[in-house]
């Protein structure tokens, strides 16, 4: 009796499913084909994502081993396509050639270079600060010193391995215009930052010592 009721149960359950699956198949297939298109697109965009770094890896990679005096304007449009392309890896060292073998003199084109790479392209946050940090030593020489202390808000307001360079550059700025009492403040601030570079806060204690002691 007992074993009746039992294949009864099974049976039963087993019609429960198969209606289930016959009322609802438009939508179980809806689903299936839902998870198998993402699936798809999951890894083609990986495909997609690999293939395309390593295009503009090997355009990086011809356009700097080929370039020379004669190809240099060539050479430039190449490097400033990169950086356009907001790549985080090969769009920061064509601005980095860039600036290196001075194939731009317009300072605003190269800001703007520098605009890209930190608005539009997606860096990790330590490297963004290191191009925030190569843009105001860029302009260090040429602009004043709210437009410093703007360009540097981010590092110097963070607890960025960068901050320390951020504060020497404002300190060496100060000590130039000899505002001392200023340069004075942002080295001793670079002596009390955690995670300083080393080298850096040694550099700002013989300042202190040297040139700006009491």
């Amino acid at each position: 009796m007992d074993e009746d009721i039992a294949i009864i149960e099974t049976n039963t359950r087993k019609e429960k499913i198969k209606i289930f699956f016959i009322k609802n198949k438009k939508i179980l297939f809806f689903f299936i084909s839902l998870a198998v298109f993402l699936l798809i697109g999951f890894f083609g965009y990986g495909e997609y994502v690999k293939k395309k770094k390593i295009e503009i890896s090997d355009f990086y990679n011809s356009t700097i081993i080929y370039y020379s005096d004669q190809n240099k304007e060539k050479t430039t449009n190449k490097l400033i396509e990169i950086v356009y392309k907001k790549d985080p890896t090969y769009s920061p060292l064509s601005l980095y050639f860039i600036i290196d073998n001075q194939l731009i003199d317009d300072k605003p084109k190269i800001n703007e270079l520098f605009q890209v790479l930190i608005d539009e392209t997606k860096l990790e946050s330590e490297i963004k600060n290191l191009i925030i940090y190569k843009k105001a030593l860029y302009n260090a020489d040429q602009i004043d010193e709210n437009n410093l202390l703007e360009m540097l808000n981010p590092l110097i307001n963070s607890e960025s391995i960068w901050k320390s360079h951020a504060l020497y550059i404002l300190a060496e700025y100060f000590y130039a215009k000899n505002e001392k009492q200023k340069s004075k403040e942002f080295f001793s601030k670079i002596i009390n930052t955690i995670n300083a570079n080393q080298d850096i806060v040694r550099e700002a204690q013989k300042r202190l010592n040297r040139d700006l002691s009491d």
